[in-house]
């Protein structure tokens, strides 16, 4: 086999291993990141605590309001086609599970916040408890019954 083979041989491979693990994990909710899950620090000594992601987004955001039970955050852009089902999907939610809000935010225009809560890609989607703590995110577009399992394990 010529070189030029093995390189597109090795292309396609690469590329299908990369659509396949995006396959599986876009949209799917993951916890909090294990920094931030561990209580206290290495040395016992509990460590300053740090502000909610809901202090940034009312910072951000003063006229914006969170659930009494949880928040949906959604980060979109105004290309992003994915965004808009997502959109449709998590206000169908929020409508259905009594104190659950959806809150959009436009991530071109919110720069700030989308650096402080480290979004790296829209849609993503943050549930936030009810003190307004991330419990759970979602890169990519989530199914309806992946939110509702993620609000059930925030609101049980």
């Amino acid at each position: 086999m010529s070189s030029g083979l093995w390189i597109a041989l090795v292309a396609a491979v690469v590329a299908l291993g990369f659509g396949a693990y995006r396959a599986m994990t876009d949209g799917r909710f993951r916890g909090r990141r294990l920094d931030e899950a561990a209580p206290g620090g290495s040395d016992g000594v509990e460590p300053e605590s740090e502000p909610s992601a809901w202090s940034y987004v009312a910072a951000a955001l003063p006229t914006a309001t969170h659930g009494e039970r949880a928040t949906l955050l959604q980060f979109s852009s105004a290309f992003c086609a994915p965004c808009r089902a997502t959109r449709r999907v998590l206000a169908e939610v929020a409508e259905v599970v009594p104190g659950v809000v959806h809150l959009e935010v436009d991530a071109e225009h919110h720069l700030a916040l989308v650096r402080h809560l480290d979004v790296l890609r829209t849609p993503t989607t943050l549930v936030l408890d009810a003190t307004g703590r991330e419990v759970s995110r979602a890169t990519g577009a989530p199914r309806k019954e992946d939110v509702v399992a993620a609000l059930g394990r925030v609101i049980t």
